[in-house]
């Protein structure tokens, strides 16, 4: 009877800027981090990435929509895994979260990014990538 074959080695690497918002880019959807009434909280979003800032739509009621009034520093976080091959990817950019106050930068972006959930999304939110991180999950050769 033959052995196993032992499991592939893992490796992870660290992902450059550019490669880190090019998986972004192509991510339909990712988790915004925000402090709320002190506390932090966590809310599933798609997004678009254009004019260097990660674009996402909010309704009136919006928690978030405090902290992008304040400019308050967010985090968002995307990725994509692969539990049975154990490998994937994670990106998480750091930066400012600003309401998109110009009539015209908010008619660009509503076309470009139609909301998941229905309901008035009548706000936009742009987040600087002041700060970006990433890293890929992977075997040899991959």
């Amino acid at each position: 009877m033959t052995a196993p074959s032992p499991p592939p080695v893992r490796h992870t690497e660290t992902l450059s800027r550019q490669e880190a918002l090019q998986l972004l880019k192509g991510a339909p959807l990712g988790r915004l981090v925000f402090s709320h009434r002190a506390l932090p909280a966590v809310r599933p979003v798609n997004h678009v990435l254009l004019d260097d800032r990660i674009i996402i739509r909010v309704h009136s009621g919006a928690a978030l929509l405090g902290p992008a009034r304040a400019g308050a520093v967010v985090a968002y976080e995307a990725d994509e895994f692969d539990p049975e091959r154990r490998t994937g990817w994670s990106v998480v950019v750091t930066g400012e979260a600003r309401l998109v106050e110009d009539p015209a930068l908010q008619q660009r972006y509503r076309a470009a990014l139609e909301p998941w959930i229905g309901g008035e999304m009548a706000h936009t939110v742009g987040i600087s990538l002041d700060l970006v991180t990433g890293y890929r999950i992977g075997t040899a050769g991959e």
